[in-house]
């Protein structure tokens, strides 16, 4: 036999050879969607639509194209820098097809984090929507000052998104429709060699610094976007419309796993509640995903007389959830709201459930207790426990005893780039150490209570400061808000509560106060309130190392 063949201990067994072992990669599933649903219809934006089959065809010519003009092969890196348009979900598949590793790079950048982030990439070459242009050689310059070249392709589309005049845009930056003419149908479709090889970069919110990269595999996505059909609850040829950046997780794994099952991926120009609703009914949208703000959109873009949705919506969310009079709107509409929980080392959201399940903790509904279960142990994610971070043992399932959140199994990430110190701390003791804090209940539902670096200790109590924030968040004038620990003598810290008001509303702090009084413990109710803006990241999450450094520099002296 070759010696590519592994023979096993067992006498007539053959483990690994041609014939029993391809490397799993997620470019397969683009293959079989153009073979099996070749006419069916895989994307949509406005005035432009692609059969699976002419979908297929732009990724192969795009690798080509990669392969002949950027020299771009085996392990190099192409970022991209564009919103949800077709031609960032055709980089997905032809990226890969080239051997290449996609970096699709958050718009919300500025440009110093932006030229750092690109320094560390070493990309070959750079995608970036016409909307984005002066953002990047603005960071570029940094770049080029270094003798660095870099292959720019523009990206044009037609949707919503406010482009640059032909006037403005430099030149020697190639088209993307030039790029893709110059590429051939019949280009050989590099496969990796090994399912490990990297195939995205992915880097995280860089809420307490700079952004790390984070390296997904060619096995753990494969593995993950068919976790993402049990996950989301998906069927055959679903309708999903993207309201997750793909910059964010590669939208969750989600663009591989709409061509796993031949579906249709719906591009939207500016994502507001109304356009939201409109493409729900025009293309009887089954499925979206993202951040939690934009169900207050959807829910204020709701007509007095609004029809019910064509079909049950499936929608699951990632963050702080809006006040239960939203949520309790959109389901009467036709929407089945899931609460999801996860981060960019697990490939986007690794725990969701229907929000529904999460009402009654205690719940003795077997069947809402399943969903639970289902949701805590997803098919690909082998083990997700509340631990002891010292002594790595389980806390008790009594729904109180607060340990860090980890988990393992095969839709974790293979490390972050060039900084293998970190990656070794995230994985000691041969779990994924989330840097989350979180309880169990008896039936197997984990609460996340806070990060470790956000924990308020008062007086010896652990406070969480989303619990606080959830309570806040419920008063009718208040958009924002955000807990964060003030020093204090006596206690050691107390909670310090910093709050945007809705538009044209005024609250003072000790009405603020009163409210949460009645909501909360005594030890949890904030000692003082802050008005004004809150400090977000790229992401929009709030910053909340500028507001504990604001607590210590203003040396509040609001009555305990």
């Amino acid at each position: 036999m070759g010696s590519h063949f592994v023979e096993e201990n067992m006498e007539g067994l053959i483990r690994l050879c041609p014939a029993n072992h391809i490397p799993l990669t997620p470019l397969s599933f683009m293959e079989r969607a153009a073979f099996v649903y070749r006419k069916n219809i895989a994307l949509i934006q406005e005035n432009i639509s692609y059969s699976w089959e002419e979908l297929h065809e732009r990724c192969v010519k795009l690798a080509s194209a990669l392969s002949q003009l950027g020299g771009v092969t085996h392990g190099h890196v192409v970022a991209a820098v564009s919103p949800n348009v077709p031609a960032l979900y055709e980089l997905h598949f032809s990226v890969p097809m080239a051997g290449a590793v996609l970096s699709a790079l958050n718009t919300k950048l500025d440009a110093a984090t932006l030229a750092q982030i690109l320094q560390q990439l070493e990309a070959k070459v750079i995608f970036v929507h016409t909307g984005f242009i002066e953002l990047v050689l603005q960071a570029l310059v940094t770049l080029q000052e270094k003798d660095k070249p870099y292959l720019l392709v523009l990206i044009h589309d037609s949707s919503n998104v406010k482009e640059l005049p032909v006037s403005s845009v430099p030149p020697k930056i190639l088209d993307y429709q030039t790029l893709l003419d110059m590429g051939q149908p019949n280009f050989k479709i590099v496969y990796p060699k090994n399912e490990f090889d990297p195939i995205s970069i992915n880097f995280t919110s860089g809420s307490t610094g700079m952004p790390k990269g984070v390296v997904y595999s060619h096995r753990a996505v494969y593995l993950n976007a068919i976790a993402d059909i049990f996950r989301y609850e998906m069927s055959k040829s679903p309708v999903f419309l993207w309201t997750v950046d793909m910059f964010r997780c590669n939208g969750w794994c989600l663009p591989w796993t709409v061509a796993a099952l031949g579906g249709t991926n719906i591009c939207l120009g500016e994502i507001d509640g109304k356009e939201i609703l409109e493409s729900i009914y025009l293309h009887n949208v089954t499925h979206f995903c993202g951040a939690p703000m934009m169900l207050p959109k959807i829910a204020d873009a709701i007509g007095t007389n609004q029809p019910l949705l064509p079909n049950n919506v499936n929608v699951t969310v990632a963050g702080v959830l809006p006040p239960p009079d939203i949520m309790t709107k959109l389901e009467k509409l036709g929407f089945s709201i899931s609460h999801a929980y996860g981060m960019s080392e697990a490939l986007g959201p690794m725990i969701s459930m229907p929000r529904k399940s999460q009402d009654d903790f205690s719940n003795s509904n077997e069947d809402a207790n399943v969903k639970i279960r289902e949701g805590i142990h997803n098919i690909m994610m082998e083990q997700v426990d509340v631990k002891d971070p010292e002594s790595m043992q389980s806390v008790p399932a009594d729904g109180k005893t607060i340990g860090e959140i980890m988990f393992r199994g095969n839709a974790v990430m293979l490390g972050y780039l060039k900084d293998p110190s970190r990656t070794e701390e995230a994985f000691e003791g041969e779990w994924y150490r989330t840097k989350d804090l979180g309880i169990k209940y008896p039936n197997g539902y984990i609460k996340l209570k806070d990060r470790v670096v956000d924990v308020i200790k008062s007086g010896g109590e652990i406070i969480s400061t989303l619990e606080i924030e959830g309570v806040l968040i419920r008063h009718p004038m208040v958009l924002e808000a955000a807990v964060v620990a003030r020093p204090d003598d006596v206690l050691g810290e107390t909670p310090c509560a910093f709050v945007k008001l809705k538009e044209g509303c005024f609250v003072t702090d000790e009405e603020i106060i009163k409210f949460c009084e009645d909501k909360l413990q005594d030890y949890m109710v904030p000692k003082a309130v802050i008005f004004g803006d809150l400090p977000l990241n790229s992401s929009g999450k709030i910053q909340k190392f500028i507001l504990r450094a604001k607590t210590k520099a203003l040396k509040l002296c609001l009555p305990l």
